[in-house]
């Protein structure tokens, strides 16, 4: 912890400790199953299923350079691999940009929250 967590955890009443400590911060595991649900679900189950496709097909394709005889297979095939590489990363990313896009909404709420139990306390 800073110094600046320090002095938000000195001014919190413990009613606003227990209800933050309920609604604390997720593992990394269910932010990231949270990712496939609500509005995007569609959207996260189709990147992920292209993702892994891409994922084995590439496999597939580094395999088929390293039994090939000839060059221009070999080349033929590694760029395959490559791009497809390069598909499965571009998906992990852009899941990656919602899920840390769903953490700092997570934390906007939560302030939220605060202030709007502080306007109830006035």
């Amino acid at each position: 912890m800073n110094k600046f967590d320090e002095l938000i955890d000195q001014a919190l009443s413990a009613e606003d400790r227990a209800l933050l400590a309920r609604h604390g911060e997720a593992s990394y595991v269910s932010q990231a199953f949270g990712m496939f649900q609500g509005p995007w679900t569609w959207v996260m189950w189709l990147v992920n299923l292209v993702g892994g496709v891409a994922f084995i097909v590439a496999v597939y394709a580094l395999w088929q350079v390293y039994a090939a005889m000839d060059v221009l297979v070999t080349v033929k095939w590694g760029v395959a691999g490559l791009a497809l590489l390069q598909i499965t990363v571009m998906g992990k990313s852009f899941m990656g940009t919602h899920l840390e896009a769903n953490r700092v909404l997570r934390e906007v709420k939560r302030i939220e929250l605060q202030l709007s139990l502080l306007r109830a306390a006035n």
